[in-house]
Order: structure tokens, then C-alpha cells, then sequence
């Protein structure tokens, strides 16, 4: 009895200290890797892009940051799956303009870009270039387009995908001029400038990384660039506004996402966190060596954007008469 005794009396010194004593607060974000889904395979930009954001990122979190590819479907695939995770902040989306284009274009995609996701920041732009085949008699877009009405067949251009920046701006340049273009699509950005080099087709809009080595080296005529202002890796080559076509400002961009309901906390720090790292000489000097323009932005603002590349697409979809 005495010992039963003394054992409820230490039970009831031990419980009455664990009552009083502090509850130990939560280890803060992040605590162990981080995924950031790129939904194209590895070696484009996207993936470029991606790499670079998670390596800069990783040395500012303490945790790595790991790149996993998930490409398929216009990147409706990766983004799938990154709609689906858990809202903790880790799993991120490298974001690009082709899921604002699938907004409109796809009639379900399997995620919806403004919904299911929580813009993080927009971090790089990359102009596209017009360039046509040395044959063509054209030194500007304007003698392009009075060549294509000169022709009675019209002419062709080419892009590595149905419904990607590099189509639009065809159809844009379409609209705007009303001539007869014909949009010839290839499995990738990498037979559509094998077959533009050749001479198979008349010209084409392009990632800048992807074409300028072409244009430098004369297998292609650079006539335009697509951005707001000139590029600096190609600055003798006007942009499409000073060619004569207002508002023509388009092109890639990538962004990171995170799944609706992802903490505000982890939100805002994942935000500082990529502007701190935009902000270094390292970090840009990394991007521009790929033609890509450093931005790094609000999450309001990156969000607001989205609202607006959505709905600019969608335009130029809808008014082009495009399907899936």
C-alpha cells in the first residue's frame, strides 16, 4: 500500500509539471526537401529555368529543392499533379505561358490555372524571334507580309506545337496583317527548325535561346523580336511594336505556383525568398546567359498577370476560331 501510494504520488507531481509546462511550438517551414514539378522534359527551357530557380532557392531555404519532370500533355500533366498535392509548400509548379494558353484551349486540362493554384512569383520572360529562311525576300516583317500576299498560295510558318506561343504569334501576326499563313505544327521546337533551316517551310516565332544561335550564325534572317523592348542578346533586331504592330508583346514566361490553400506564412516567404535570389548578379547572369529576362514579382502581382495572360489568349483563340 505504501509503495502503491508513493508511485500516485509521483504520477501526480509528474502530470501536474507536464500541465504547466510550455507547448512546444511547431518547427517552422521547411523542415525537409521541396519538390518543384517542371512539366516538360529535361533540356528545354522550362527545365533550364526550373533548375536554376530550385538551385538558388535550396541555398536560401536550407533544403534542397528538387526538380521533377512531369511532361505530357501541353504540361497539363505536371500541373495535375501539382493541383492534387498537399497545400504545404512542398510541392511547387514551374508555371509557364503555355497553361495560361491551355485555359482557353483545352476545354478540361484537368486543373484550373486560376483556382487551383496560389501564384508565387514570376520569374523570367523570354522574348520570341521571327526569323525566315535566307531565300525569302524579306529584310522586316512588313516586306514578310507583302511577300506572303504576293504569293498565291500564301505562305507557311511552323511551330513545335499546336496551341503554343510560337502558333499564336502566327496567328496574331494573322490577324493583324490578314494574310494567308498557314500554320505547319511538329512534335517539338527541334524538327520545326530542322525543317525551317532546310527551306520546308517560309519562317517561324521561337523561344530566343532556342533560335539565335541559327540566326547568328546566318542559316536563318532574324527580322523581329517579340518582347516590349529589344533584347539585348540580339539588340540590332527590332521588336514587333517598332515593326508596326502595337501590342504585339508576347513570349514565354515561367512562374512558380503552389497549390490552393497553401499557408499564406509559406506563401510570403517562398516570395522573399525568390526575389532575394532574382536579386543577386549570380541568379541573372544565369538567366540572360539563356536569353531570359530576370522579373521576379509580387504575388499579387504575378496573379494579376495570369489574369490578364489568360484572357489575352483566350482572345486570340477565340478570335482565330483554334481547337484542341
Amino acid at each position: 500500500m505504501k509503495i502503491f501510494a508513493m508511485t500516485l504520488f509521483y504520477w501526480l507531481v509528474t502530470a501536474s509539471l507536464l500541465v504547466g509546462a510550455p507547448v512546444t511550438s511547431a518547427q517552422p517551414y521547411p523542415t525537409k526537401p521541396v519538390r518543384l514539378i517542371v512539366p516538360f522534359p529535361p533540356g528545354g527551357v522550362t527545365d533550364i529555368v526550373g533548375r536554376i530557380i530550385a538551385q538558388n532557392l535550396a541555398l536560401r531555404l536550407g533544403q534542397s529543392v528538387v526538380v521533377d519532370n512531369r511532361s505530357g500533355a501541353a504540361g497539363a500533366i505536371g500541373a495535375q499533379a501539382a493541383a492534387r498535392a498537399t497545400p504545404d509548400g512542398y510541392t511547387l509548379l514551374m508555371g509557364t505561358a503555355t497553361h495560361a494558353i491551355n485555359a482557353t484551349l483545352m476545354s478540361d486540362p484537368g486543373y484550373d490555372l486560376l483556382k487551383d493554384f496560389s501564384a508565387v512569383s514570376l520569374i523570367a520572360s523570354v522574348p520570341l524571334l521571327l526569323a525566315v529562311h535566307p531565300s525569302v525576300p524579306a529584310t522586316n516583317v512588313q516586306e514578310l507580309i507583302a511577300f506572303a500576299n504576293s504569293q498565291q498560295a500564301g505562305l507557311n510558318y511552323a511551330s513545335g506545337s499546336s496551341g503554343s506561343a510560337s502558333h499564336l504569334a502566327g496567328e496574331m501576326l494573322k490577324i493583324a496583317t490578314k494574310a494567308d499563313l498557314t500554320h505547319i505544327p511538329y512534335k517539338g521546337g527541334g524538327p520545326a527548325l530542322h525543317d525551317l533551316i532546310s527551306g520546308q517551310v517560309t519562317f517561324m516565332f521561337e523561344n530566343m535561346p532556342s533560335i539565335l544561335l541559327q540566326v547568328r550564325n546566318g542559316r536563318l534572317r532574324g527580322l523581329a523580336v517579340t518582347g516590349a523592348k529589344r533584347s539585348d542578346a540580339a539588340p540590332d533586331l527590332p521588336t514587333m511594336i517598332e515593326a508596326g504592330f502595337p501590342n504585339f508583346e508576347i513570349g514565354s514566361w515561367y512562374g512558380v505556383f503552389a497549390p490552393v490553400k497553401t499557408p499564406s506564412s509559406v506563401l510570403a516567404l517562398l516570395n522573399a525568398e525568390i526575389l532575394n535570389a532574382l536579386n543577386t548578379p549570380e541568379m541573372q547572369n544565369e538567366l540572360r546567359a539563356q536569353g531570359a529576362e530576370p522579373k521576379g514579382t509580387s504575388s499579387a502581382a504575378f496573379a494579376d498577370f495570369i489574369r490578364s495572360e489568360v484572357k489575352k489568349w483566350g482572345d486570340v483563340i477565340k478570335t482565330s476560331g483554334l481547337k484542341p
